[in-house]
């Protein structure tokens, strides 16, 4: 990528299922280049009624076109979350247009979480623990130790405290976070 088009870089998205929660949360900060460009984006959304999350790592407008994407896949299948994500998976990798996209999406309903990524690949986590994003690693070490051990908690603040341990060490994270809970 040359200097004239800088890339928005990086993020962390986490989402946990856990003792009948859905949760999906995000960091707000986009950078541009060394600068932070923007530091409350929301990046989870609600989607199909309040009955899906999704949330976007990425180029910011990469991410949008595949939310709304995403969206229509949805509506097209009748809420079907897996089989969604696996038509927007197979139009990613097949449409030359899509193709270029540059982001990662996490999705979920009360039953089911997956990574959705541009090469078509719609992956079932372990642990059902998934995240994306330039944090994403330090989030999911910490969710799945958390996980293990605090298993008394709700995912949504499993989700919080995993993501304040990334803020706290990847500086393309913030602490303002968007959280979202489906209960299933």
């Amino acid at each position: 990528m040359s200097d004239k088009f800088p890339v928005i870089h990086a993020t962390t998205v986490l989402g946990i299922i856990h003792n009948g929660q859905v949760c999906l949360g995000a960091d707000g900060q986009a950078t541009l280049n060394n600068t932070v460009a923007k530091s409350n984006v929301k990046k989870v959304r609600r989607l199909y009624n309040d009955t899906v999350l999704a949330g976007f790592a990425g180029g910011t407008a990469d991410a949008f076109t595949l939310m709304e994407r995403f969206e229509q896949k949805l509506e097209q299948y009748r809420g079907q979350l897996k089989r969604a994500a696996i038509e927007l998976a197979k139009d990613w990798r097949t449409d030359r247009y899509l193709r270029r996209l540059e982001a990662m999406l996490i999705c979920a309903d009360k039953n089911e979480l997956l990574i959705i990524s541009g090469t078509g690949d719609v992956l079932e986590p372990d642990y059902s623990i998934a995240s994306i994003g330039s944090g994403s690693l330090y989030a999911q070490s910490a969710a799945i130790a958390i996980k293990r051990h605090a298993s008394h908690m709700s995912a949504e603040e499993m989700v919080r405290e995993s993501l304040t341990i990334a803020a706290d060490t990847c500086i393309y994270t913030n602490h303002n976070f968007s959280i979202e809970t489906i209960s299933q």
